[in-house]
């Protein structure tokens, strides 16, 4: 019995240095820096990916791993279903510890996405159905479908997402990037809304946001925008039609071939604000932060008028004798 006792003793022994030896072979692993056919790699995690699948990834994308040791590494780390999909950029020296550290956190490249202050809804989503990084969910969906999928409570698209730049990993769902655009938003237009000046046209912040958009097509500079809603809260204030050249061209989608005739100013749409009254039926592009502040705090001027000088600014005129001047000074002579 002594002899077998020995033997077993022996026995564990041996398995307790050899699991030894392993933990430190493995810990040498996860603590050397791995070799990289580049010195700066930019690698891709396929979301679900199994840990196997994943050390061949990264070594098909030139990260020298051993799928075993990764695969061990990662299990007695207890990082199995925990490393998040994405794009890494990686760059020597990297040892394998490091890099699982990572990819538990997700830090991820970030893609980008700009929406540019007066696009249309149109342009703007197809920009978003061009992207490579984005998952395509809302190609060929419907806009009020879209909308819903958002939970829009609007019935057209057109003025509800906000121009900026927006950051996303690769492979997320343009789904995402709508209702976060959609939210930054109503988050814009509700602050600006609350801080409103008093005695404005509008029934409420939706009337305020189709005034921002047309601001924002009427004029590129930050210091004119209160000037220009101040000459069309003027008008509405008056019961005078707005007759905003931005808004007829809206309203003849791509029948416009760059020249707006007088002809066309004289047939009739629902965004003719030369043949109706009053705002259009919807904002006419993506208003940015600054035309809604302007359409919620315009200048207190009493300007019904303003003709562009040609240099980048615009001459504002209370009455019109003074504005077929200006427009005699500053475009007919032009001509």
């Amino acid at each position: 019995m002594g002899i077998r006792r020995g033997y077993v003793w022996a026995l564990s022994a041996l398995t307790a240095l050899a699991g030894m030896l392993i933990a430190l072979g493995l810990w040498a692993y996860a603590y050397a820096p791995l070799e990289q056919s580049e010195p700066e790699l930019r690698v891709t995690i396929e979301r679900g990916a199994s840990l196997r699948a994943i050390a061949a990834s990264l070594d098909g994308q030139g990260l020298r791993v051993s799928a075993p040791l990764f695969w061990l590494v990662a299990r007695m780390r207890g990082d199995a279903g925990r490393l998040q999909a994405g794009n890494y950029q990686i760059k020597a020296p990297s040892t394998l510890r490091e890099i699982l550290d990572r990819m538990v956190r997700g830090d991820v490249l970030l893609a980008q996405l700009r929406f540019i202050e007066g696009w249309t809804f149109a342009e703007m989503r197809t920009a978003i159905d061009q992207h490579p990084e984005l998952r395509h969910d809302t190609v060929g969906m419907s806009e009020s479908a879209l909308l819903a999928r958002i939970g829009a409570e609007e019935k057209r698209a057109e003025g509800l997402f906000l121009p900026d730049t927006y950051h996303f990993a690769a492979g997320t769902s343009d789904v995402e990037i709508f209702r976060q655009a959609h939210r930054e938003l109503r988050e814009a237009l509700d602050a600006a809304w609350k801080e409103r000046s008093p005695g404005l046209p509008y029934a409420d912040s939706y009337q305020a946001l189709i005034m921002a958009s047309i601001v924002e097509k009427e004029t590129g500079s930050d210091a004119e925008r209160p000037k220009v809603a101040a000459v069309f809260v003027n008008r509405l204030r008056r019961g005078m039609a707005l007759q905003s050249d931005p808004t007829t061209i809206y309203g003849m989608g791509a029948k416009f071939d760059g020249n707006l005739r007088k002809a066309d100013l004289l047939t009739d749409t629902p965004y003719n604000t030369y043949t109706r009254g009053g705002l259009t039926p919807t904002p006419i592009a993506l208003p940015g932060r600054a035309s809604i502040r302007a359409a919620l705090n315009p200048a207190p001027i009493a300007a019904l008028y303003f003709v562009s000088r040609g240099d980048g600014s615009s001459e504002f005129s209370d009455d019109l004798a003074s504005h077929n001047r200006a427009v005699n000074r500053y475009q007919l002579k032009r001509r």
